[in-house]
């Protein structure tokens, strides 16, 4: 499965649009990793805790999303966007993928 921000794939033909499709993952952050942040907040620098965090939200975002295409017959995900959101007074991290699952042939 190939995702992609663009709306096409340069050697591909798109034959069939299956529709949208969306992952999302929820994910709270941890005690040790929100203090480790502010304290980064207060003197400067990245939160290595927040961005692993993200990263790994990301990941199971778009895997997510790839798996709900496999299972509409598609082959790829084009016109991914990525959105983060932060929720909730528990430091609650959203991270959706959204793109169109298609049906592409090789020119």
């Amino acid at each position: 499965m190939i995702s992609v921000t663009t709306p096409t794939l340069e050697n591909g033909v798109i034959v069939e649009y299956k529709g949208l499709v969306t992952g999302e993952v929820v994910a709270g952050v941890d005690f040790i990793k929100d203090i480790g942040a502010s304290f980064r907040n207060f003197i400067g620098g990245r939160s290595s805790g927040y961005e692993s965090e993200l990263e790994d939200a990301r990941i199971k975002a778009v895997q997510e999303m790839e798996v709900r295409a496999a299972k509409m017959g598609a082959n790829a995900v084009v016109g991914v966007d990525i959105d983060y959101e932060t929720f909730g007074n528990a430091g609650m991290l959203m991270v959706s993928a959204t793109g169109t699952a298609v049906v592409v042939k090789n020119k």
